[in-house]
Formats: C-alpha cells, structure tokens, sequence
C-alpha cells in the first residue's frame, strides 16, 4: 500500500532514476519542465560503464589475439607475442569509458541544461511519486508528478557463493583487474559467461567453465549443438553441474561439484544472469506493483498500479537488451509527451546478438518454437563453407539458419552462428520488421559477390516452399 503524504523539499515535474537509457528522454521538447535525474552509481548505466561497450572492446582485441593465433590455416606463420593487459585496461576505461561518463554528468550539472538537477545518492520511495535521496552529504525528499524508473539490474549472485566468503568477480569489475589472471573460473553458461570466456581464453588465460545446464541453451538446436562442442574443445567445461562449497586459499579458488569433483582457479567470475533494482527502491510504499524486482507495466510502459509511475529497460522489461531499452526509451518519451496518442512498448521482432567465439546472432522464432506454434515450416541452413567469402577466411564451422512459413512466405526466424554474425543478421531483421515476403527479398536485389552476405542469400534460395 502507498504510504501517507510526507513532507516534501522539492517538486518537479519530471523524476528520472536511472542515467541508462533513461538519460535519454530529456531532450529539448523538455526545456520546459523541471527534471531531476537521481543516479547513485557512475553516469551512463551498465551498458556504457560495464556492459555491451567495454566488452565489445575487450571482445575486439580477443578476436584479434585469436585470428593471429590461428592464422596458420591462411598460409600465415604469426603468433601473439604478450598481452599488455594494463594497457588494454587503460584504452578502454582510462582513454574512453570513464571519460564518457564523467563527461555526461558534467553536462548534466552544466549550465546547458538548467531545467535539469542531479542528485547522486541512493533513492527511495517514502510515498506516492516521492522519493528520499540527495545531493552529496545532503538527504532530501523530493516528488514529481511524473517519474521514470530505469534504474536497471544488477549480477544475481548465488546463494552458495554470497555466503561463502570468498572474494568473487562479476561484469562491474572483471574488466578492471589490476593483472590478467593465469586461470579463471566462470559460473554461468549464458551470453555473460561466454563472452568473458572467449575474451580471457584468447588472451592466454586458461579457462574453466562451471554451467547447470547445456551453454547458451536458449539457443535453436542447431548453433546450440555445435556451440558446445566448440566450447568443451577450447575451455575445460562442467555442464549440468551444482556448486556445493567454495573456498579460497593462497593459491586461488576451489570450486566443488555436486559429483565430487573440484574445479581450481586464480579467479572467479560469476555471470549467473541478472535481477531487476525494483526491489531495492521500496517500490510498495509508493502503491507501485513489482514481481522479484521487476516493475510491473502496461503495454505503454506505465505501472499498472500507480498513476504518474513509468518504467524502461532491465527494471521491467522482459528482454534485457540496451537496443531494447533504447526503444522502450523512445516509446515512454513520446508517451509522456503524447498522453492523448501513445506509442505501444516496440517488442516484436527483438534480435540479439553474443559477441563470443563463434559470434551469434537470432531474431524470431527457433525450429522448435516455429513447429510448437503450428507452422508449417521452411527450414534452410546454409553453411559459411559454402561460399566464396568462406573459402577466404577458410572457416568450417559457421551457418546461416532461416526459418520461414511455407504458406505465406514470412520470415519465422534466423539464426547466424560465425564470423559477423551480429552484422549479417540485420538484414533478416529488416526483413521481419517489414514484413518481406522471403520468397522474393533472394531475387529483388543484388547480393554482393563474393561478399559474406551471400550466406543469406543461399540460404534463402534454399527454403523449399513447395
């Protein structure tokens, strides 16, 4: 239940928790409102200060490091003499990242958007569109009538670990470490876990991995397969095991097994998915609906409990993507502009992508989804090996996968599992947001020879409709 009123110091129009994607919304159709944005951590949220874009620029130096160490099979005799680590630490954060971030919150507090306050404490609800939190040392409450959460997710621990004492890394520090460590243990089989797996391998880190499941078994059967054949040649994998103990000595980190056996490391990362920040903010005292921190919201992205209530990205949203909750960003904007003609949350058609080794990349439906919904399918998949661009890179192990309805030609899904595949799969996603008929986006258009994008256009040459 919404508590009862409680003295206020300030009122604004307009609150924003959250300096993600929820940084965004001010713009100059605002110029007009009062804004505060409450930020406890560093300007620019996950995705900016320890997420897709310092990854990405770890995963770009692995992928690098890789290719060298394996261009043998291009005729190449090269190897990769050392890693410099600090200085890889230093390029990404001290040249750009941490610049960034306190760039942004500079023109946050500047004179540039003087509608706009920042408080940078932790925030709570003490009431309906009230919250308690600061500026430095000094507590305020402050209330508005509209507020936007975006406040994001943080790494889900396990109980086994969190209780164990021993010292454990996550994504909000892994990138930081002083040195690259001899060893890593990573528990957690999905698009966390392997990115980081492929990063630290290819730098010369030994890696062991620690899943309960199959690695990245979201994925359709035919690139999740393969994928872990792939990982258990290159990592030293335990799928389908439980943690028991943890510990830690002088030498490192002990993990046990529920068979018995014990997994050994200078660190340990753990990248066990995600938990929405909604249960942090006391979101009950405001009348706000949350399920295990998740902001419960309409199809417009309002609280579907409290009047005034918005929210965007991981701290409601079911797809934890930045694309998405740049979207969902620019429907809540609109929305709190266009009360009489709102935009609807944009979630059809939501595409991913794992920057790992091989690179993957889906949008749509699996086989099994497809056939599950009662379609009648077209199914292709297409081979890297198979075109003039795979020859050149000599790769054996990418695919293209499409699926697509044999009565009316519309694309169900796509699956990229190699090299681009982040890049090469934008494509299929035009063709589902446009609602393409397949049978003729392979014919009304060049395809590049001898260009990789021809792997798409094989494989869609190769559904069979009849």
């Amino acid at each position: 239940m919404a508590s009862t009123a409680v003295s206020v110091d300030k009122h604004y129009d307009l609150i924003i928790l959250g300096t993600g994607s929820g940084n965004s919304i001010p713009g100059p159709e605002f110029d007009d409102k009062s804004i505060a944005i409450i930020e406890k951590g560093t300007f620019g949220g996950t995705c900016l200060n320890v997420g897709c874009i310092p990854t990405k620029m770890y995963v770009y130096a692995a992928d690098t490091a890789l290719e060298t160490r394996e261009s043998s099979r291009l005729g190449i005799n090269a190897q990769v003499n050392s890693v410099d680590w600090p200085g890889i630490v230093n390029r990404v954060f001290d040249q750009r990242i941490d610049l960034i971030a306190k760039g942004g919150e500079e023109y946050r507090r500047g004179d540039k958007t003087p509608n706009i306050e920042v408080y940078d404490q932790f925030a709570r609800f003490v009431a309906e569109r009230t919250l308690k939190t600061g500026q430095g040392s000094k507590e305020m409450t402050i209330s508005a009538d509209q507020i936007v959460l975006a406040a994001g997710s943080r790494p889900f621990i396990p109980e086994v670990i969190a209780e164990s004492g021993v010292h454990f890394h996550t994504n909000e520090d892994i990138m930081r470490l002083a040195r690259q460590p001899e060893s890593i243990v990573i528990v957690g089989g999905g698009y966390i876990a392997m990115e980081f797996a492929h990063v630290f391998e290819a730098l010369g880190t030994k890696v062991s991995i620690i899943a309960r499941s199959e690695l990245l078994r979201h994925l359709d059967t035919d690139l999740r397969e393969p994928f872990n054949e792939l990982s258990a040649q290159r990592y030293d994998v335990h799928c389908g095991k439980n943690i028991t103990q943890v510990s830690q000595d002088s030498h490192g980190i002990t993990v046990t097994l529920d068979d018995e056996s014990a997994v050994n490391a200078e660190v340990l990362l753990v990248a066990t998915g995600r938990v929405p920040n909604g249960d942090e903010l006391d979101v009950e005292r405001a009348g706000i609906e949350a399920e295990d921190g998740r902001i419960k919201v309409d199809e417009f992205g309002r609280s579907t409990s409290a009047e005034g209530i918005w929210a965007l990205g991981d701290i409601s949203s079911p797809y934890m993507l930045k694309h998405v909750a740049n979207a969902e960003m620019r429907a809540v904007r609109h929305n709190l502009l266009n009360p009489q003609n709102m935009k609807k949350m944009p979630h059809e058609h939501v595409p991913a992508a794992v920057f790992t080794h091989p690179q993957i990349a889906y949008v749509g439906l699996t086989e099994e989804q497809a056939r599950e919904a009662g379609h009648d399918i077209a199914v292709k998949v297409q081979k890297y090996a198979d075109v003039a661009y795979g020859w050149a890179m000599e790769d054996k192990t990418g695919i293209a996968k499409l699926i697509a309805d044999k009565k009316t030609g519309k694309l169900l899904g796509a699956h990229y599992m190699g090299p681009q595949a982040s890049t090469l799969i934008q494509q299929m996603i035009t063709v589902m947001a446009f609602d393409l008929d397949v049978r003729e986006v392979a014919t009304k258009q060049y395809w590049i020879h001898p260009a990789l994008p021809e792997v798409t256009e094989n494989a869609l040459l190769g559904l069979d409709f009849s």
